[in-house]
């Protein structure tokens, strides 16, 4: 169990949250969200002991291990991928060492063999002899060959060493587990394999992530960081977001009854509760979620940004032609005759580990590379507006504002309408008169959105729309393009994202080839087990 009493943290003089008061008990996995810069990660970093609360304590029994995800993906580089996993458990590494030493002593003397058979013991109650096979066991669960394990770290590529970070946090059964985006740069297998673990896992679990669909399968509760406070509600994501969105409808609502809008919670409480059976908590959830009363209920001060595109005429007939286009990349053939028709009505969603296949096919489509060979057309009636994965040239350098930069893209140009578009993707003030060269990577995403909200194209391609973004902005593009009057291809690693707009199912394989199936992405997934 973690206590957390009156902890509060203050940066330059103001408090970031304060008078924190939790309790995080064993068997329960909490998800931390809030907006960008609101504190999540901060939060982490002082319940592992990285940073120091201004006021007030953390309480964690000493027998408990705590185990991190770590975010520095070099620190490990001269050692193997099998020392750096068994390193989770800092300990048991420390008695191999130990003991290697000890061993390779010529001078090996009676009390070495005294401290051996202490460090013997020791390493046997904490499961050393099964230390390999448990770090195979991780790595595969994990997608990776298990001949990984004796190459070194610095041989292994980004992504390779997000999974061995990854199985590093959850080797050796700690009792505590704090994840910060865990499921970023993992393929669907990976996510899914790391769900059904953390739903087993007997220990306490608390994750900072943007993967909604991740926090809907694992979590038992939610951990809010709004308002400068942090504040627990049972339930996992869904249900939160749900209940705040019907919480700020009755504080904006003042005229209707509040009578009304009670039994409304509460008959949405009860659907909530009943439904939610996904999970291996859902015995124990639905317990907690029927007693909850009406004051439980979370209410947020986040803002969502509005996403929505018109488009100028409806796609014709035709909306596009792909026929046997073959590119290879650096001496890798990433895409092999790949032939298929869009239709008008299709939103097609790319998928599969390789996501340079993806950008090079939408870089080939934008007309930015020429493929090896092949063709494609689109519809005679279509306009394309294209988000890509890489956009920093659209900002490095520009000493534009947003008002100037954005003014680029339209005929309207007058202050107020500029400033009245770029208050709804929550540009607001003097925000609008930032340099856009000086803008993260979530304000650059928003500001390329409402470069393609002003075009009208009736065709959206988008590559990774989602990287950089908050909870509140996916959201936000999530219902903008359930709403999309238009066709659609893109790529994304957000589950729920695919799974709520895409209909279509392409997924580029390593051989270059593709499989194409109409149907959502939960059937697409099931089709290949």
């Amino acid at each position: 169990m973690i206590t957390i009493t009156n902890v509060s943290l203050t940066f330059d003089g103001s408090p970031l949250f304060k008078n924190v008061n939790l309790k995080f008990t064993p068997g329960n996995c909490y998800g931390i969200i809030g907006a960008n810069g609101a504190g999540k990660s901060t939060f982490l970093r002082i319940l592992s002991g990285d940073l120091e609360p201004s006021t007030g304590d953390v309480k964690i029994p000493e027998h408990m291990r705590i185990s991190v995800l770590k975010q520095d993906h070099f620190a490990f580089d001269r050692f193997s991928v099998l020392d750096t996993i068994i390193m989770g458990n800092a300990r048991l590494y420390e008695i191999m060492k130990e003991k290697d030493a000890l061993y390779a002593k010529e001078d090996f003397s009676d009390e070495d063999g005294l401290m051996a058979s202490v460090l013997e013991g020791e390493f046997a109650e904490l499961n050393g002899w099964e230390a390999e096979s448990d770090a195979s066991r991780l790595i595969q669960g994990l997608g990776l060959d298990v001949d990984l394990l004796y190459r070194p770290m610095d041989s292994l590529t980004g992504n390779e060493k997000v999974k061995v970070l990854l199985a590093q946090a959850l080797f050796g059964k700690p009792e505590i587990i704090l994840l910060d985006e865990p499921t970023n740069h993992l393929d669907v297998g990976a996510v899914s394999w790391l769900e059904n673990f953390l739903m087993d896992y007997e220990g306490t679990v608390i994750v900072v992530s943007h993967d909604r669909h991740f926090l809907n399968t694992v979590c038992t509760s939610v951990v809010d960081v709004d308002y400068g406070k942090i504040n627990m509600f049972v339930g996992n994501y869904e249900f939160w977001y749900e209940s705040s969105q019907l919480i700020q409808k009755i504080m904006k609502d003042q005229n209707k009854k509040s009578e009304d809008k009670i039994k409304e919670l509460q008959s949405f409480i009860q659907r909530f509760s009943a439904n939610k059976s996904k999970s291996k908590q859902a015995t124990s959830r639905k317990k907690l979620l029927d007693k909850i009363t009406v004051d439980e209920l979370p209410a947020s001060s986040r803002r969502y940004p509005f996403v929505g595109f018109t488009i100028d005429r409806p796609i014709g007939k035709d909306a596009l032609f792909v026929t046997g286009i073959s590119k290879t990349v650096n001496g890798v053939k990433v895409l092999d005759r790949v032939t298929f028709q869009m239709n008008r009505e299709d939103k097609i969603a790319f998928v599969g580990e390789n996501e340079i296949a993806n950008t090079t096919f939408f870089k080939i489509l934008m007309g930015e590379i020429e493929p090896d060979e092949g063709s494609f057309k689109w519809g005679a009636s279509t306009t394309q507006s294209y988000f890509p994965v890489d956009h920093s040239a659209f900002f490095n350098g520009s000493e534009m504002n947003l008002v100037q930069w954005l003014g680029q893209y339209t005929h309207e140009t007058t202050e107020a309408f500029m400033r009245g578009f770029l208050g709804r993707m929550l540009f607001s003030g003097d925000d609008v008169f930032k340099p856009v060269k000086v803008l993260s990577g979530g304000e650059k995403v928003r500001c390329m959105l409402s470069r393609m909200m002003l075009f009208g194209a009736n065709i959206l391609v988008l590559d990774q729309p989602t990287n950089h973004l908050d909870l509140e902005s996916i959201t936000a593009l999530n219902n903008g393009l359930i709403d999309f009057k238009g066709a659609m291809l893109f790529s994304s690693h957000d589950h729920q994202f695919i799974q709520t707009v895409a209909n279509r199912i392409i997924e580029i394989q390593k051989d270059g080839s593709i499989i194409d199936k109409v149907c959502t992405y939960d059937e697409f997934i099931e089709s290949l087990s």
